[in-house]
């Protein structure tokens, strides 16, 4: 479904991104893993296009997304949560969910029942300001704004961060519900390796800019855990 090829990125004169040759198969859940500063959120924005590739090649669902705007990359279906939610704090949550509909190719102007079904809460807040949600109610805001659009795709940064142990297993259900009974295809950066375990079926991980380990998550030994991702 996503493939990178021989994809390289730079800032200024910093060489981030090396050779990254990263292949998400359709109905995967993917984690991409490693120590912090290692270019796993440069990827994910390379991949999305808010930050600019210096050469190689994205592919998503057999079209090259290199120079293509990232809100048109979001209309063929890839939905993003960003690391530490970024959603608008001002807007209450129901105006932070409807953001979402604008990256939909079909017209519609509601917010899919999913959302709420997925994140109860959430229906019950639609008039509150998402800066009045704690972090974990925020999180799952992000995410359901991101579903809006009804992805073929979704990409989470971190999604457990400074998020309360309850409410990082109700993510994982959730992750797991749509990537194990609806199909949706999911890659995710994450710290946190019981999560990993728990929700991913294959790893990817990365050392100083370039991709050193993949495969299923069953292969992810001790290892690879403490040559890579052990501090």
């Amino acid at each position: 479904m996503l493939r990178t090829e021989a994809l390289e990125q730079y800032y200024g004169g910093s060489h981030i991104l090396w050779d990254i040759n990263l292949e998400v198969e359709e109905g995967s859940c993917m984690c991409l893993m490693g120590r912090n500063g290692v270019g796993k959120t440069t990827l994910l924005k390379t991949i999305l296009g808010t930050v600019a590739a210096r050469s190689g090649e994205i592919t998503f669902q057999g079209t090259k997304l290199l120079g293509k705007p990232p809100e048109a990359r979001a209309r063929l279906g890839i939905g993003y949560v960003p690391q530490g939610r970024e959603i608008f704090p001002q807007l209450t949550v129901e105006e932070n969910l409807r953001t979402g509909l604008v990256a939909r190719t079909d017209g519609a102007h509601s917010i899919p029942r999913l959302i709420f079904e997925l994140f109860p809460v959430l229906e019950s807040m639609l008039p509150r300001r998402g800066g009045d949600l704690s972090g974990g109610q925020q999180q799952q805001l992000a995410i359901g704004r991101a579903l809006v659009s009804e992805p073929a795709l979704l990409i989470l940064d971190e999604p457990t961060e400074g998020i309360q142990p309850n409410v990082v297993r109700e993510i994982g259900d959730v992750i797991m519900k749509l990537n194990r009974e609806r199909g949706l295809t999911v890659l995710l950066v994450e710290q946190k390796l019981p999560f990993a375990r728990r929700v991913a079926d294959r790893f990817c991980i990365m050392r100083k800019g370039r991709i050193v380990a993949d495969g299923s998550m069953e292969e992810m030994d001790d290892e690879l855990v403490a040559s890579h991702l052990s501090v």
